[in-house]
């Protein structure tokens, strides 16, 4: 995976934030998921279709991290999000 590549979010998985947290729920599995904060603003750029770049883009404007850190997360993230089935590579 690159940092350039899309993440098509799976049709049945449902996310809500709750408490400052984002909440996934896999529809076909049952399966809840929790994501911090950072993890839920990626979340919220791959719905609304952002690559992971854009998505480091939007992350770096918000907190205070070095953009080798941020790509470095975000990959690492994008991996368990396609090992766990809620989104594929696009």
């Amino acid at each position: 995976m690159k940092i350039d590549d899309r993440l098509e979010i799976s049709p049945e998985v449902v996310a809500r934030e709750v408490g400052g947290e984002t909440m996934l729920l896999d529809l076909a599995s049952g399966t809840y998921f929790g994501l911090d904060t950072v993890g839920g603003r990626i979340w919220q750029a791959l719905e609304d279709g952002a690559s992971l770049a854009e998505a480091c883009d939007r992350i770096e404007r918000e907190f205070d991290v070095t953009r080798e850190q941020l790509e470095h997360d975000v990959l690492a993230l994008a991996g368990q999000l396609i090992e766990q089935g809620l989104a594929t590579a696009a």
